[in-house]
């Protein structure tokens, strides 16, 4: 008898660089793109340590393709009383990126300030 290898997964997790601190309670939205069509996939809210209590993505929905993660940031620093200019620069952050590995675990977090952000391929 053969066991199969775990399918992929994605999660994502948000730290505040300015705060110095997880970004919690942040919506975050998944789209996949299919020939330029954006499809929601869900919708999640970061938990108290910035990160999405289960996979974003996983099981047979897990497909390799081309992804984003929206990130309602704004709202999160004004909730926190951060003083923004109106309109924020930095109010929704879209990650783009690409899955390519239907069997890894993608891990795609944001390093985010009122003013900057960035991202990387984690673990």
């Amino acid at each position: 008898m053969s066991v199969s290898s775990p399918g992929g997964y994605l999660t994502t997790h948000v730290l505040d660089t300015a705060g110095g601190c997880p970004g919690a309670d942040i919506p975050v939205r998944l789209y996949r793109l299919d020939s330029g069509v954006r499809r929601a996939l869900g919708e999640t809210r970061t938990n108290a340590d910035g990160r999405s209590d289960k996979p974003l993505l996983q099981g047979d929905v897990f497909m390799a393709g081309i992804y984003e993660l929206e990130f309602d940031v704004g709202d999160y620093y004004r909730r926190r009383e951060v003083a923004l200019e109106e309109p924020a620069f930095l109010d929704t952050v879209v990650l783009r990126f690409g899955i390519a590995d239907e069997v890894a675990h993608y891990h795609v977090p944001l390093l985010v300030s009122p003013y900057s952000y960035s991202t990387y391929r984690g673990s």
